[in-house]
Parts: C-alpha cells; structure tokens; sequence
C-alpha cells in the first residue's frame, strides 16, 4: 500500500507515505488516499494528534514527475487537475485539522512533499533533514498551500527567496528559520522524537488545540474585530467541554488534570 495508517492506544494516528523507492513522490493514487485518509480522520474523535512521515530515506520528494510528465504527454489535462482535485483538499484538510498534526521529516522534503510539512503544526527534522521548494527548478508556481503557510513561517521576503532560487534549506538553517520545531541528534531518532510529542499532545484538551488552531488562522487573516468574534465562538465551545470543566476542578484541587479530549 502507497500509504501506511497505523493508530496507537494513546490516539495518535501514524500515516506514512510508502513509496521508498520513489522517495514517496506523490502519485495520483497516493494522493487520493492520503486527500481520503485526512478527511476520515479529521472527523474521528478517537484520533487526538497525527503523525506524518515517510518511508526510507526520504519524507516526500513531491508530484511523481514520471507520472506527471506522461500525462502532459498524452495531454490528458489530468496534470493540472490535480491541484484543484488532490493538492487542496490536502491542504485544507492538513491546515483545518481539529487536533495536533506532527510533521516527522526524515530526509528531503521538496515541492509539494515541502509543502505537506509546512502545514503540520510541528516539524520534527534530524541532520540530513533539507526542505525545497523544488516548483520553479520545473517551471511551476507553488501548490498545497504553500505560499499560505511558507510567508506565515518565515515572512515575506524570504518566501520570495525560497521559491524563486529554489535550493534546499538544510537542517540547522531550517530551525533557526522555523521550517523545523525540532530538530533531533541523529536521523533514526526524528520518528521517536515526533511520536513523543504527538503522545503529548494526544493526552492534552483536543478541542482546546482544534479551536487555538482555528484562531489562529482567523487571526492571521482578518481583522481584530474579526479575530474576538471568533476567539469568543472559541471560547464558548470549550466552555462546554468535559475537559475544561474537570481541568478547572483539579487547578482549584492542587491536582494534575487528565483530560479526555471531549
């Protein structure tokens, strides 16, 4: 199978893009699965953080430019399609997850493969972790969100010169620019690492998370006026939670709360 799920005791939900040989370049195939997979999994409350990472040596090296380039071959259009059918729906559904999303970025991470992690919450890298923003190399714009997440992390100069001079980004450089949370001693402990935090977050207030994140994208894009409207929908929703509820109890109780994700 081009895409692995795995779901831990803990709630956390491990998808892994399994095409090694191809440095998990992004078939159609592959990508309608991990579009399904993301959506199925936005809407399962069991799941309480996600993890996603890539087989072998490499985290993902983008579209499958051998599948791409026959389909502009046979002119079928299916290799503009995609952006709209399989890259943004990912997008969304990455960028409006209800729970943690962990990014763990093992090797390179070029083109829409760069993009996919950008949208994770947190990037968990180790020494030969690199990011590309491969588009122009190829004579493309960016996709999957890219010029979205990318000015957000690093701003908008240096977004300008990611994309435009497209070299890669190594891993102590990535860090510091905030391409990476974290970054990991040695490259077997990157998935470790990213499976720690996400167990972390899975054991954290789950509808807290999702609503930070919504604020955030609100806070982002509008206005102040905007933001409050949705920082107080924010509110109300958490207000009604098991979770805050129980949290508040054990603050006024000296004790650690527990919390259920509900």
């Amino acid at each position: 199978m081009d895409l692995l799920v795995e779901r831990t005791e803990t709630g956390v939900a491990i998808l892994t893009l399994n095409r090694p040989d191809a440095l998990n370049s992004l078939t159609d195939g592959l990508k309608v699965a991990l579009r399904d997979t993301l959506t199925e999994i936005a809407g399962d409350a069991s799941v309480r953080a996600v993890v996603l990472t890539g087989a072998g040596r490499a985290f993902c090296g983008g579209q499958d430019l051998r599948e791409h380039a026959g389909s502009l071959e046979a002119g079928t259009g299916s290799s503009l399609s995609t952006v709209t059918e399989h890259y943004n729906p990912i997008a969304t559904t990455l960028a409006a997850m209800p729970k943690p999303v962990v990014a763990a970025v093992n090797g390179m991470a070029a083109g829409a493969g760069a993009s996919l992690a950008l949208l994770a919450d947190f990037r968990v890298g180790g020494p030969r972790t690199a990011l590309l923003m491969a588009f122009a190399n190829v004579g493309l714009a960016g996709d999957t969100g890219v010029s979205w997440s990318l000015p957000r992390i690093v701003g908008h100069a240096k977004a300008v010169e990611l994309l435009l001079l497209a070299e890669p980004v190594r891993a102590e450089e990535a860090l510091a620019l905030g391409l990476l949370t974290r970054l990991a001693e040695a490259d077997e402990d990157v998935l470790p690492t990213a499976l720690e935090l996400a167990d972390r977050l899975a054991a954290g207030p789950t509808v807290a998370y999702g609503q930070i994140k919504r604020e955030l994208a609100a806070g982002g894009a509008g206005s102040l006026a905007e933001a409050l409207a949705v920082e107080a929908e924010a509110q109300a929703t958490c207000g009604r939670t098991e979770d805050h509820r129980n949290a508040t109890a054990a603050f006024v109780a000296k004790q650690k709360p527990v919390y259920e994700g509900r």
